[in-house]
């Protein structure tokens, strides 16, 4: 392997999505991106040029690099959620380009579980509309650490501060209400790229950052658990070689925290405990481990663990709860509605089990922000709190101290399709 592309595997990978209401410009924002960054190929080029002047435009639409599916072209919106990669030589990168629409709420859910930032666009004409805040809902309730406000069109509104000071002044007040941590305001214009990736000329009146240089920048360092060590057990390896004829290593993925040779270990659910013996990475052997890496690994003690238990380390402060009772925020995701006490198969890290909605304690109206109690039918998109019982313990921690250990999801067991996606309290 070259050094040039040792140096790119080893680069931080920010994962970011985008947000906003219908037409504010995320996908043309993720083109301009990608053009001004140098990160798009010449035939992809050639082929939305040839795109945009097919649909009698007068400029190269540069929104056509993430809506591929011709329903998203033929419209001009996005349904679907379009994944890119691409990377500078800070930083490589994932975005996740979410619709706008109301209807497709859930596929902003998706596209926005894993992110580390998400970007919201406003429209500098429109201002702050019901979707941005409910698009601000949802990046606080999935807890993603970083929110940058886009504040888009500015060349429409002939680029003046007192605009872009109202629409900031309107997201500070709903921002004070969600758990927000890091929100940072941009004024741009992803049409002609205008604080994109360069410095726009036409906004002297703005000091901070471009957009790129937030995201080459944002400290992500500190958005993974260190302290509580979690590995949720996916495999277990027993190759019965000749070269290793007693082995037993355990591979999983350390979701968060840290783990050394000679650590103490607490098995879940058994309660056994033993000390790591070693720690294996491909063909090497490593002295330490830590999130988000994916390791072997072989204990002491001989103790029966199987695919879906948990190894914590025995030291730390406080170990996951572990209950068949837990209360779950939701978003609804298919078009079936929700069956009341029905039962579904819960998956939950590497873990898998049935479990029943007990209870649904209220509906959240994400353009009010306020709690619903009388209508609890739950239909597509909707956002509710529910009571889950299990029908084994579930290992978890609150999802606003481990996004991974906190998450989960619902199956139908009929159809095998995912239904819902819950963060538990």
């Amino acid at each position: 392997m070259s050094g040039k592309e040792s140096g790119y595997l080893n680069m931080e990978l920010l994962r970011f999505t985008t947000a906003g209401s219908v037409d504010d410009g995320k996908s043309t924002l993720i083109g301009r991106l990608l053009y001004d960054s140098k990160a798009i190929f010449e035939d992809q080029m050639e082929a939305i040029e040839r795109a945009s002047l097919r649909a009698g435009g007068e400029n190269v639409n540069l929104a056509l690099l993430t809506d591929g599916l011709r329903a998203e072209r033929e419209q001009g919106i996005t349904i679907d959620v379009a994944y890119r990669y691409f990377a500078t030589p800070k930083r490589k990168f994932i975005i996740a380009d979410t619709p706008g629409h109301i209807q497709y709420t859930r596929n902003m859910v998706t596209g926005a579980s894993t992110a580390n930032a998400a970007i919201i666009l406003v429209d500098a004409r429109h201002g702050v509309l019901e979707q941005t805040r409910r698009h601000a809902y949802i990046a606080s309730l999935l807890q993603i650490p970083h929110i940058i406000i886009c504040v888009n069109k500015m060349d429409l509104v002939d680029y003046k501060e007192e605009v872009f000071d109202q629409i900031k002044n309107d997201m500070e007040d709903i921002s004070s209400k969600l758990s927000a941590k890091d929100v940072r305001y941009v004024p741009i214009s992803a049409l002609v790229g205008d604080n994109v990736v360069t410095r726009s000329k036409n906004m002297d009146w703005y000091q901070g950052p471009t957009l790129m240089y937030l995201l080459e920048n944002l400290h992500i360092g500190s958005d993974i658990n260190r302290d509580d060590f979690r590995f949720p057990v996916q495999y277990v390896i027993r190759p019965q070689s000749k070269d290793f004829p007693d082995y037993r290593g355990y591979a999983g993925r350390i979701v968060s925290g840290t783990i050394n040779v000679g650590d103490k270990i607490k098995v879940l659910p058994s309660g056994f405990t033993s000390k790591v013996k070693s720690i294996d990475l491909f063909q090497d052997s490593l002295q330490m481990a830590f999130a988000p890496q994916s390791v072997s690994i072989t204990l002491e003690d001989e103790i029966d663990i199987s695919r879906g238990d948990m190894l914590v380390k025995e030291t730390n402060g406080h170990g996951p709860e572990i209950s068949q009772d837990v209360d779950v925020m939701m978003c609804w995701f298919n078009e079936r509605e929700m069956i009341p006490r029905g039962k579904y198969i819960l998956r939950h890290t590497s873990a898998e089990m049935r479990c029943m909605v007990t209870e649904v304690e209220y509906k959240m109206n994400i353009n009010t922000l306020e709690k619903d109690f009388d209508d609890l039918k739950v239909g597509m998109n909707d956002i509710v709190r529910v009571k889950l019982r299990t029908t084994k313990p579930l290992f978890f921690d609150s999802y606003n101290v481990n996004r991974n250990t906190g998450s989960l999801i619902l199956i139908d067991e009929g159809t095998n399709e995912t239904v819902a996606a819950g963060m538990i309290i």
